[in-house]
């Protein structure tokens, strides 16, 4: 009887069918969470684009690549442009920094799913005074001695309430959004700099054409020169014929400074000094390309902003679970044991060993209503990443909806401006054959060529104008997607 007494008390208070029974509950315990289930903001989505009639529909490609979107334009230029701001740019290699910091903060997260063990070493002479109460030993005890301590210390926390689980929810929640984050990063810039390169690309056909009109007033003010010189035309009609090459010229060095500003832009995106970099001025034909917009629903599955703002509220809504958890006791389980003595040469023996082990709850009985004011901030950021969430949405149909409208406002201004063109390039013919036969004065020719030229200069804008909505719409759906077959 006296040994099996001896035993159970050897085995300390966790032994036994009720220590099991202790343990079961703990464990079940352990599974609650005070985490209500995540609410996002609803509100009635539209069926169709109201933009959206010269469109087809698409499924979503959120899971595709989406990288090779701009090929779509069929300019290799562009195609080089975008893998040296992959490479190179700063912007980019900053988001990616910020996406590594979400990497690491969650795995400090997660370790607290874990026990901590620390270790120590101590070694020390002590001198205790000699008035000192209840001294070692005794009045009898050496007032100097050494004291060497070698131990382990573990720690877990019993997550009776869900607390730690909450956490690591959230910490995994935020870690998507800078996932996402960082995808919308790319995407934006990718978005930019296919918009500056397009813009860039039309400014180098207005040069051109600029350069062409130039040449063709240089010729026209030579005609009026020689008629002047023979008594034929006017200082008038000569006066207007150099009116109209200056300012010509004055068109095409604005045009050169807006290009100059573009390149400029263009180097700071693929991250190289602009002093360095250009891009050879040239007459490119940038294709249009058919975007397939696809159902509005399809819009939140696509763009990543909203899946960032989505996971902002899961994140919040775990936070809170965390806020409620703080009302209720936590549980420590520690443990630890090594070896203690004042003889340092026989230190690591048997009787010099030491071990505690146990849990500890602790319960704020009184905090001046510090955890009630967190639940409400928590509340209260769990509300503003909702709000944010819906702005993000209805945000994303505007800007689908303002590009879809551009691209058909601009699409047929073009067909428009295409007719002008002609039209107007029929009556600068017919006042030059005029001036020509001494019928008109310079006047009429001048202003045929202010017409024609303000047409041509006006299509290639409108031109521009289309592609680069094309662009901003691609960003506006989240970005590019796999081309059906033929």
């Amino acid at each position: 009887m006296a040994a099996r007494a001896d035993r159970r008390a050897r085995r300390g208070p966790w032994a036994g069918p009720r220590s099991g029974a202790a343990l079961c509950v703990t464990f079940a315990l352990a599974a609650c969470s005070h985490t209500p289930p995540p609410v996002l903001p609803q509100f009635p989505l539209p069926e169709t684009y109201k933009e959206a009639a010269p469109w087809v529909a698409a499924q979503p490609a959120d899971a595709r690549p989406r990288d090779p979107w701009w090929r779509l334009y069929g300019d290799s230029e562009l195609d080089g442009l975008q893998q040296r701001l992959v490479e190179h740019s700063p912007d980019l290699a900053a988001a990616l920094a910020r996406y590594r910091q979400s990497q690491a903060a969650l795995d400090q997260v997660r370790a607290n799913r874990l026990p901590s063990v620390s270790g120590s070493l101590n070694v020390q002479r002590d001198r205790q005074s000699e008035m000192r109460p209840l001294r070692v030993l005794g009045p009898t005890s050496p007032n100097e001695y050494s004291s060497n301590t070698l131990g382990l210390d573990l720690e877990y926390e019993i997550d009776l309430w869900g607390r730690v689980r909450d956490l690591v929810s959230a910490g995994e929640a935020l870690d998507q959004a800078s996932q996402a984050d960082l995808a919308s990063a790319r995407l934006s810039l990718q978005a930019q700099l296919a918009d500056l390169y397009i813009a860039l690309r039309g400014l180098d056909r207005d040069a051109l054409l600029l350069r062409d009109a130039e040449a063709a007033y240089g010729r026209a003010l030579d005609l009026v020169t020689r008629r002047h010189d023979g008594g034929v035309s006017s200082g008038l009609d000569l006066s207007r014929a150099q009116a109209q090459l200056d300012t010509t010229r004055s068109q095409a060095r604005q045009s050169q400074a807006q290009r100059a500003v573009l390149e400029h832009a263009i180097a700071a995106l693929v991250g190289e000094p602009a002093s360095g970099f250009s891009i050879e001025l040239r007459a490119v034909e940038i294709a249009l390309p058919a975007v397939p917009v696809g159902l509005p629903s399809t819009l939140l599955e696509r763009r990543s902003d909203i899946a960032a703002a989505e996971r902002r509220v899961a994140a919040a809504n775990a936070s809170l679970g965390v806020a409620k958890a703080a009302y209720f006791p936590s549980v420590m389980l520690r443990a630890l044991g090594g070896y203690q003595s004042s003889d340092l040469g026989r230190f690591l023996r048997a009787p010099n060993l030491y071990w505690a082990i146990g849990p500890t709850l602790v319960l704020n009985l009184f905090d001046g209503g510090r955890r009630k004011a967190e639940e409400a901030r928590v509340r209260a950021v769990l509300e503003e990443s909702g709000a944010r969430y819906r702005g993000v949405v209805v945000g994303a149909f505007q800007q689908v909806e303002d590009n879809l409208a551009l691209l058909n406002h601009y699409g047929a201004a073009a067909e428009s401006e295409t007719a002008a063109v002609a039209a107007s390039q029929r009556a600068l013919d017919h006042a030059t054959a005029r001036y020509r036969e001494g019928a008109v004065s310079y006047l009429e020719v001048v202003t045929s060529q202010t017409a024609t030229l303000q047409a041509q200069r006006s299509a290639l804008d409108l031109s521009t104008r289309q592609r680069r909505a094309s662009v901003q719409l691609i960003r506006a759906l989240g970005g590019g997607w796999e081309m059906p077959g033929p």
